[in-house]
Parts: C-alpha cells; structure tokens; sequence
C-alpha cells in the first residue's frame, strides 16, 4: 500500500513493502509463467514506487 495520504511523509520500511511484493507474486501459485493480472500489475508497479522510495529513505537516514 502507498503512504498514508493524509500524512505524505509517512513510508513503510522497505522490508514490509518487500513483503507485500512477495505475496503478490506468491499469489501466482508460484509458477513464474504465470503473468500478473493488469490490476496486479499496478499493485506491482505502485510497490516498487514505493520500495525504492523506502530504500531512498534508509540510504539518507543513514547518511
């Protein structure tokens, strides 16, 4: 899921959006042959929006 809207500053750790890939994908069956619905798709697509700004945030907070 994105941030919350009403708070635009709060991100996911990138571990829990990491996990919520991983289950979209497991919910292929795990067969990699088998492709993402187009609404899947752009779950898939916002989650990696968000993972990388979740690794950005780690990458800075570390900094």
């Amino acid at each position: 899921m994105p941030p919350n809207p009403q708070n635009p500053g709060a991100a996911r750790p990138a571990a829990v959006v990491n996990e919520d890939t991983r289950a979209l994908w497991a919910g292929r069956g795990g067969d990699p042959r088998v492709r993402l619905t187009a609404a899947q798709r752009v779950v898939y697509e916002r989650l990696l929006i968000e993972w990388e700004a979740a690794v950005r945030a780690d990458i800075v907070a570390a900094a």
